[in-house]
């Protein structure tokens, strides 16, 4: 069922008995495929959820769970539903239901219909940045894909930090390959941020003179490429480079740093 994760969990029926008795076993659907475990995700504010009692279409309703973490029901009225699985929280509805006398042993079925409170968010030179819902595992990798991938202007660096305050710094060229220790599973509360490449100066005899981003490894022979070439008139013999306001002298193999001014002069006739 797409962009619907169903996690249900079924109160098998038995013949009436007293109130105070233990409630019946819980028999639970398998996880949908590609989803999390029904133990993994934990209801939360601003989730949407669907509550039904088989067979009994006046009891079934959708709706989203409040900030102070409670849903109301039918007949049972508001009934809190953050920290609990769907598992769990059908098994106190229907604890809800029986104890109250509206159905004897009923079979509770719970459906997450929509995710909100469970998320990461993506800042920097990124697509579409912004909160990108977690229903299940997600590589960093898809969660950058989903955020629409990098900027041009991004410096191929992706730094992760969790709620505990703990940071990874990952290059992009290597979570690209897929490798499981250079592209981890994202937890709900990350922080994935994307910084800007700083950028390098190119003027002179290039075709395309200007700034552009600095990205990692990038020789002044590649900026000069960037820069759409030398003229007709430039030469690569000619070549400038100043940092920090002062010139210094580099082979075309060494590598471009943020804030260099590239000056490219004319071949003498």
């Amino acid at each position: 069922m797409n962009n619907l994760l169903t996690l249900s969990a079924l109160l098998l029926a038995s013949p009436a008995i007293a109130q105070t008795a233990a409630p019946p076993p819980v028999v639970a659907a398998p996880p949908a495929a590609n989803s999390m475990s029904e133990d993994s995700y934990l209801l939360g504010p601003g989730d949407t959820i669907e509550v039904r009692v088989l067979g009994q279409n006046d009891f079934t309703t959708r709706s989203r769970i409040r900030e102070d973490g409670t849903i109301a029901l039918p007949f049972v009225g508001d009934v809190k539903a953050t920290g609990e699985n769907s598992t769990a929280f059908a098994r106190t509805v229907a604890a809800r239901l029986d104890k109250g006398g509206y159905y004897s042993k009923p079979i509770v079925n719970v459906e997450i219909v929509s995710f909100a409170s469970r998320y990461v968010t993506v800042l920097g030179a990124v697509a579409s940045s912004g909160l990108q819902p977690v229903d299940r595992e997600y590589h960093l990798s898809e969660i950058l894909a989903r955020a629409g991938g990098l900027k041009p202007d991004s410096n191929d660096e992706i730094v992760i930090r969790n709620d505990a305050g703990q940071e990874q710094r990952l290059m992009f060229s290597s979570i690209a390959l897929g490798y499981a220790d250079s592209d981890p599973i994202v937890h709900p509360g990350d922080r994935i941020f994307a910084p800007a490449a700083e950028s390098f100066y190119i003027y002179g005899q290039v075709n395309a003179p200007g700034a552009y981003p600095t990205t990692r490894d990038l020789s002044i022979r590649n900026a000069l490429g960037r820069a759409g070439g030398l003229t007709a008139n430039g030469s690569q013999g000619k070549v400038k480079v100043f940092r920090k306001g002062e010139q210094v002298k580099l082979a075309l193999e060494e590598k471009v740093k943020p804030g260099d001014t590239i000056v490219v002069g004319e071949r003498l006739f």
